[in-house]
């Protein structure tokens, strides 16, 4: 208290001859006054530095040029001159051997940056003291700034030798990547080691942080680690039993530094207890790392994950996961026991957009056990569990520079998740050519018919397998190559139309054939394969004719100015020669009569031969509508411009050639969207003009003949989605700044199932957000909410039956700025009953975040339960509990 007590009394002298300056006649009256101050500082551990500082007589100061920078400095003592200033005087003793600065003082020596109150040189010990003032308020004000090296801290007070480049600081405060470092008393070693005696960590910003870590006899070394001694966490100043024998934080930039990763723990009522995602993460090197999880269950079920990320500069980057689960439910020994294998690799790569731009190599893999999603323990993605695919691909890309030629190396892999079918190329590659002109001018435009033919080519060659889950064999494999060569151009006719005659060729080579043949014996079709080189050639030829009409209605009264209708209509013509040469004959029984044709090339991965001669008329028709609208303003001067159909398409074709059912099932497609876009309705319909025989097939008699309307109605489907929040029905002429969110904007979500539910809550890696200011909202709650409804008919063969019919939507409220609650749900009015359900509940907590994810009921009952700190520095100290789905293994 009496410490406390001088140094106040110091700090108002340093006042009064702050104001000796302003007034030579308050000098000379307050001079009695000034008594000798003496500046004590001690330090820990048997480390004291104390100074004397007497003031000097009113009479002997000279008025002193403020913006003056003083750099005398004996160079004996010192290895650089120490270049000083300050806003009010800067005071040299030269017989003590001391400068005072006071106001705003700030001294440079070297590398170092001193910034203070008031900063005390002594020239004979080599130190600098340095403290803030005290201003009319009574508030501690310039506090010491301390720089050097790129390190910057904040301190009440400090002692420093400028020749050992050691310190002691009272009350420091620096900011180690994100980790917010508060000393009581520190010993400066050098500018890479400082040790503590008593230190505060937290990432909360606050005067009066969150939270915070106390720790005792640390060493922190800037950039690179922070060590200590016995650990308590506090949270809002209250000590927890939290409290750990030791405390470690890297501060690396570079790169992460290996380590522990610690588990989820939690229950499950068929595997038991559990721990989750617990293992060790390897950072290997710079371009490299690798995590190792594992999962263990009291049943004996186990997991193994293996996720890795990888990157070069300028070169390429991309991850890897391998996953693996063995699953089990029951009790060996009874019928309720089931042992399970789950697998599901996830790759991606891609290269730099430095890279070289005439090759690339990319990667997009994705496939395992076609249950993975539905039976993980570990893994809750819910757009991942409701599709229904898995699709992969590695591809090569290849540009031939000063050619027309490219090269595309590609291994596919689609998969079927229902119906656990799994296609693959393995692989496929590609060899095309860029459109080429042949007949073009070398300079200038092409100006005919014959200057405009282009020729382009195409090579395929592909090795395809079709497997299943249970019965993967690469053993029947199909390859085979197509050569595709087109010709086209486009020329002018009747001003107005644009015509566009082509020719197309292909051919197909295969590298294994079929020969069927009738076994008398067994009364049936065998079939052989032919290991033999095949081909067949196809060839057609068409031409098409399109234009543009512009309709424009105007209206006179009204708001409503004027609507514009486009039309594209478009008339084509193909032909197609019979191929039937290509087939064969086989008798089906033992009626040497009853011949059935087939192709060799049946089951090839480009199909067979096309038979019979085709000739069609392709008929369209592409509108779109738009109006022009005078605003409510009576100021605005324009008219704003709406779409009132984004598209209206009708298209058909009518097949010369055949003998019967020469007309194509109408299609009908249509789209818009309203009130700002918000709404969207798209509808599709196909139209049958023939009719059903009294078996449902459809019969050359058109359906108006047989007592029916002009079209049967065999497909319907319409979907709209709808979009909207507390924003929409803000006044549009407000102030923009009013009308955002107190606190800033939430992100949506994406999906109409709402978030993931994963067991490591990716949030925790990211970093800290921008923290919510807490206002009272009053009788408004910002909220957010997409509907999606979709429908569908089918009457193909008299069924006459809504085929889906289905409502969802995804929202979510803020109660507060820092409170939100989100729903996803739906209803399916055909099966009669509630979609997938999801219910979260977000707390913004400054630097720590809150999270609860609910699915209440369904074949994927869950929840999770998360709290931990926003920054990835101490994000392992966090809280969470998840229950896993009680799931049903197949």
């Amino acid at each position: 208290m009496q410490s406390n007590f001088k140094y106040i009394v110091f700090v108002f002298l340093f006042l009064g001859i702050s104001c000796l300056s302003i007034n030579a006649q308050n000098i000379s009256q307050k001079r009695d006054s000034l008594k000798p101050v003496k500046n004590q500082i001690v330090g820990i551990k048997g480390f004291s530095f104390s100074d004397t500082i007497n003031l000097p007589d009113a009479s002997t100061l000279k008025p002193i040029d403020t913006t003056k920078v003083d750099s005398i400095q004996p160079k004996e003592f010192l290895e650089d001159n120490i270049i000083k200033k300050a806003s009010d005087y800067v005071q040299n003793d030269f017989i003590n051997k001391k400068a005072i600065l006071y106001n705003n003082a700030e001294i440079y020596y070297q590398d170092i940056e001193l910034k203070a109150g008031t900063i005390t040189i002594d020239y004979e010990k080599n130190l600098a003291y340095a403290k803030g003032i005290i201003d009319s308020t009574g508030t501690y004000v310039q506090k010491p700034k301390f720089k050097q090296a790129g390190q910057e801290s904040e301190q009440d007070s400090l002692v420093y030798n400028f020749k050992n480049e050691k310190a002691i600081i009272y009350n420091t405060s620096t900011v180690q990547e994100g980790v917010i470092v508060r000393g009581e008393i520190t010993k400066r070693e050098n500018d890479s080691v400082f040790y503590l005696d008593k230190a505060h960590f937290t990432t909360s910003t606050k005067e009066k942080p969150d939270y915070e870590i106390v720790t005792r006899n640390i060493k922190l070394v800037p950039g690179k680690k922070i060590v200590g001694g016995l650990s308590q966490l506090k949270l809002a100043d209250v000590p927890t039993p939290a409290v750990l024998p030791f405390f470690y934080v890297p501060l690396t930039k570079e790169r992460s530094v290996s380590g522990f990763l610690i588990p989820t723990w939690g229950e499950n009522s068929n595997q038991g207890f559990f721990l989750q995602n617990g293992g060790y993460y390897f950072a290997i090197n710079d371009y490299v790392d690798l995590a190792v999880l594992g999962d263990v269950y009291t049943n004996g079920s186990w997991g193994m994950r293996f996720e890795s990320n990888y990157s070069v500069r300028y070169r390429f980057s991309g991850n890897f996961s391998l996953r693996f689960e063995n699953l089990i439910t029951g009790q060996r020994g009874f019928s309720s026991y089931n042992k399970r294998n789950n697998f599901y690799v996830r790759w991606s790569h891609s290269p730099s957009t430095q890279a070289s731009p005439n090759s690339r190599f990319s990667v997009s893999v994705n496939l395992g056990s076609s249950k993975y999603f539905q039976e993980s323990l570990n893994e809750y993605n819910i757009s991942q569990s409701v599709t229904n695919s898995f699709n992969s691909s590695i591809n090569y890309y290849k540009k031939f520079v000063g050619t027309p030629f490219n090269m595309n190396l590609a291994l596919t892999h689609s998969q079927n998740t229902n119906t656990e079918q799994i296609d693959m190329t393995l692989p496929s590659l590609q060899i095309g050519m860029d459109r080429i002109y042949p007949f073009a001018p070398k300079s200038g435009a092409k100006k005919n018919a014959i200057h405009n033919i282009g020729l382009s080519y195409n090579f395929d060659a592909q090795n395809r397998v079709s497997t299943t889950d249970d019965s993967f064999s690469l053993k029947d494999a199909k390859s085979g190559a197509k050569h595709t060569v087109s010709a086209s151009t486009n020329m002018k006719a009747l001003k107005y139309i644009t015509l566009s005659p082509s020719i197309n060729y292909n051919e197909v080579w295969y590298l294994k054939t079929v020969n069927q043949r009738y076994n008398q014996d067994l009364d049936e079709i065998e079939r052989d394969t032919i290991n033999k080189f095949d081909s067949f050639r196809e060839y057609s030829g068409g031409v098409s004719a399109s234009t543009t009409i512009y309709g424009m209605f105007n209206f006179k009264k009204g708001r409503l100015q004027a609507i514009r209708h486009v039309m594209r209509p478009s008339v084509s013509f193909n032909y197609r020669p019979d191929f039937s040469y290509f087939y064969d004959e086989v008798q089906q029984s033992e009626d040497p009569n009853d011949l059935a044709e087939y192709s060799r090339f049946d089951g090839g991965i480009y199909g067979s031969p096309s038979r019979g001669l085709s000739s069609s008329i392709g008929l369209s028709l592409n509108n779109t509508f738009e109006a022009k609208m005078m605003s409510k303003d009576s100021t605005t001067t324009e008219p704003k411009k709406i779409t009132l159909l984004n598209n209206l398409n009708f298209s058909t074709s009518y097949n010369v050639a055949a003998d019967s059912l020469r007309w194509s099932p109408v299609r009908v497609t249509a789209g818009t969207s309203l009130f700002d876009n918000q709404l969207s309705l798209n509808a599709s319909a196909t139209l049958d003009p023939y009719a059903l025989s009294a078996s449902g097939r459809r019969i050359n008699t058109f359906n108006i003949n047989n007592d029916g309307s002009l079209f049967r109605l065999t497909q319907a489907n319409m979907s709209a989605s709808y979009s909207l929040s507390s924003d929409t029905f803000l006044k549009k002429d407000a102030d923009p700044k009013k009308n955002e969110k107190p606190g800033g904007s939430q992100s949506d979500g994406e999906s109409l199932f709402g978030n993931d539910l994963t067991a490591r809550n990716t949030k925790d890696d990211q970093e800290e957000s921008t923290t919510k200011v807490a206002k009272l909202y009053g009788a408004t709650f910002p909220w957010k909410l997409s509907l999606r409804y979709n429908v569908g008919y089918s009457n193909s063969n008299r069924q006459n039956e809504i085929s889906n019919n289905s409502l969802q939507f995804s929202g979510n409220v803020e109660l507060s700025p820092k409170w939100s609650v989100g729903l996803s749900s739906g209803y399916d009015f055909k099966n009669k009953g509630i979609t997938f359900t999801n219910l979260s509940f977000e707390r913004d907590l400054d630097s720590w975040r809150m999270s609860f994810n609910w699915v209440p009921f369904g074949n994927s009952t869950t929840y999770y339960f998360f709290i931990g700190i926003k920054s990835s520095v101490l994000s392992d100290i966090k809280y969470d509990k998840r229950k896993v789905p009680d799931r049903t293994l197949f």
